[in-house]
Parts: C-alpha cells; sequence; structure tokens
C-alpha cells in the first residue's frame, strides 16, 4: 500500500498539501500518484506569482505512461516552484513528500483546506477506487 503520511491533507486527485509555519502550503503529488504515474521525465511547473483557482489543473507531469495534470488544491497565490524538477523529475517517484514537492501556495483563505482529506479519508478513497 502506499505511503499516506497523517500530517497531511489530500485531494481527491491525488495532491497532497502540507501547511508551513507562516500560513502558507506546500503541494506534491502523493506516493498513490507517483505509482501510478510509473517513470517521471518531465515537468512543467507553475509560474511564480500566478494566482490559482481550486480544483483547476495548474501544472503537468510526464510520465513514459501518460502526461498527467496536477490542480491546485485551494485558490491562492504560487509563492515558489521546486526548480531542483525541472533537471530531475525522477525525485517526485524517490522522495514525493520530501524532495518531490512541486510548489508553494499562499491561499486566500485558509479554511478552504477544511474541505481536503485527511489521511484516513484518502486512504478510504484509494481503497474505494480498488
Amino acid at each position: 500500500m502506499s505511503e499516506i503520511p497523517a500530517e497531511l491533507k489530500y485531494t481527491k486527485t491525488h495532491e497532497w498539501v502540507r501547511q508551513e509555519g507562516e500560513g502558507d502550503l506546500t503541494v506534491g503529488i502523493t506516493d498513490q500518484a507517483q505509482e501510478m504515474l510509473g517513470d517521471i521525465v518531465y515537468i512543467e511547473l507553475p509560474e511564480v506569482g500566478t494566482t490559482v483557482r481550486a480544483s483547476v489543473e495548474c501544472m503537468v507531469i510526464e510520465s513514459v505512461k501518460a502526461a498527467s495534470d496536477v490542480y491546485a488544491p485551494v485558490e491562492g497565490e504560487i509563492i515558489e516552484v521546486n526548480t531542483s524538477l525541472t533537471d530531475q523529475p525522477e525525485l517526485i517517484n524517490q522522495k514525493s513528500y520530501d524532495d518531490g514537492w512541486l510548489f508553494r501556495l499562499r491561499p486566500n483563505n485558509t479554511a478552504d483546506l477544511d474541505r481536503l482529506l485527511d489521511a484516513k479519508g484518502y486512504a478510504d478513497m484509494i481503497a474505494a477506487e480498488g
């Protein structure tokens, strides 16, 4: 079974969200998502300063199997991207919850986090997808 850290929040589209000390969010794709994609070979990161809307595509990840959209978990502004992934997209496969993070987001409303899944809810969703 995929790793599902209890301290993170999750989306139904397989993104994870970690709330940082200043209220900003770090976003990546889950272990489950990277397993489904296979070896990641290219990543198209969003631009810093871009305003994103919740549940709307904000970047693309390409693997040997397919290209996949990544969706913003909440509305806000992209404040940082993980530029290491440009030369090392495989970090997402190796450490999806650590060095493989995708971008940091300053949310417009932190209350939006309440509608995301907790670890148990995400695990239940994966199990239901079978």
